[in-house]
């Protein structure tokens, strides 16, 4: 008999297709929140006139703007983010970007509910393995500060209780995990993504497609994650294209995010693989863009995996692609190519020489060692980079 769980998260509501700074206000004041700090990047802030726009309608509800976000959110820029949060007694953080900051802002909660001061101290919070591959999620108090988040990509981090953030010392970029860190509620607004550079918001796109298909994948798959995913992966197959053909069409990127909702709900409730796993080190590693690691990483999983999750393939092939009888890893480069993406990891200047420090840091990732097809030494990681090269 089929049995498993899934968790629900303390997400209390999506909002989508309404202005940004009028739903900020609107749950600010049902949240009774009155000091605001709003977390950027500093392209964002600097270079274009969203956080300018809300600041101008939600007044003095805005009492900072940290925008010193990094890439793959360094341990450093996370203490930094929690410093700023402390610093202008925020009672609410509201997130304005993509997956680098949400990223960031999730594990800065971590630290506040645990008045972490060093990055050492941090890392005792990291998701790590138990002998037995199993996660060992340390556990943390509930963040005493809350974030809604309005994303600019289409990375899935606002639907995940899960951060990323990086150990510059180890080269590995390392998970938390806490039920309160997610997004407390998610305003989907696609008039803020047109400042989002095109390479940015398709290869995020394929990060989301990833999302959908390490899920359907999963060596501990759920019915609701498994309809959903299929159908954002349809969602997703028709409107990124789309978006690169008229990027200046809001319908077809609102799609594109609610696509994005759709594939992400797996995200923390089912176990993912080897795309998540070594992308994560991909970054970590060799600084490719967050999105670029599914774009070069996901056909060479799927095949990697074909043996073990071929009925499911079948099944993304026939209902997301409408191939029945396609290959779901032809389909998928496929797509990354028809977006202008990389598709090899030599687009994104990943050589050989790379390799077998890559496979040392996927090893220590709980997504590696819980991938359907097992994964048990660096030689097997090693393999796969090899495919994709």
């Amino acid at each position: 008999m089929q049995s498993g769980k899934y968790d629900f998260i303390a997400q209390e509501r999506i909002i989508y297709g309404r202005p940004a700074a009028q739903a900020i206000g609107d749950v600010a004041e049902e949240l009774g929140a009155r000091k605001l700090l709003v977390v950027s990047s500093k392209t964002l802030n600097r270079k274009t006139n969203v956080i300018a726009g809300l600041r101008a309608q939600l007044g003095d509800r805005i009492v900072d703007v940290f925008d010193e976000t990094e890439e793959h959110s360094p341990l450093s820029a996370v203490l930094r983010a929690a410093a700023a949060m402390r610093a202008c007694g925020a009672d609410l953080v509201v997130t304005v970007g993509g997956g680098s900051p949400i990223d960031m802002v999730k594990v800065a909660q971590i630290v506040l509910a645990e008045d972490i001061r060093s990055e050492e101290a941090l890392l005792d919070y990291r998701i790590t393995m138990k002998p037995d591959g199993s996660w060992n999620v340390p556990p943390s108090k509930p963040s005493p500060l809350r974030q809604i988040i309005v994303p600019t990509t289409l990375s899935a981090a606002e639907f995940s209780i899960i951060g990323g953030a990086t150990d510059r010392k180890r080269q590995v970029k390392d998970l938390y995990m806490n039920k309160t860190i997610c997004g407390q509620m998610v305003i989907l607004d696609p008039a803020l993504t047109v400042h989002t550079p095109s390479w940015l918001w398709l290869s995020t796109g394929i990060r989301a497609v990833d999302h959908a298909v390490e899920s359907i994948c999963s060596s501990t798959p759920v019915p609701l994650v498994s309809a959903t995913g299929i159908e954002g992966l349809r969602m997703l197959r028709e409107s990124l294209p789309a978006n690169l053909r008229e990027p200046g069409n809001l319908d077809m990127r609102l799609q594109s995010q609610l696509g994005v909702w759709l594939a992400s709900t797996g995200i923390g409730r089912v176990q993912w693989g080897a795309s998540h796993g070594i992308g994560h080190q991909l970054g970590a590693v060799a600084g490719v863009a967050h999105g670029h690691t599914s774009c070069v990483m996901l056909p060479a999983v799927m095949r990697y995996n074909q043996s073990h999750v071929a009925d499911r393939l079948a099944r993304i092939a026939a209902e997301a692609f409408g191939q029945p009888g396609g290959d779901a890893a032809g389909l998928v480069q496929g797509l990354v190519a028809e977006l202008g993406m990389p598709t090899r990891l030599s687009a994104v200047k990943v050589d050989r020489s790379m390799f077998e420090r890559i496979a040392a840091s996927a090893m220590q990732s709980p997504m590696v060692r819980s991938n359907p097809r097992p994964i048990t030494e660096p030689a097997q990681v090693i393999d796969i980079l090899e495919s994709a090269l």
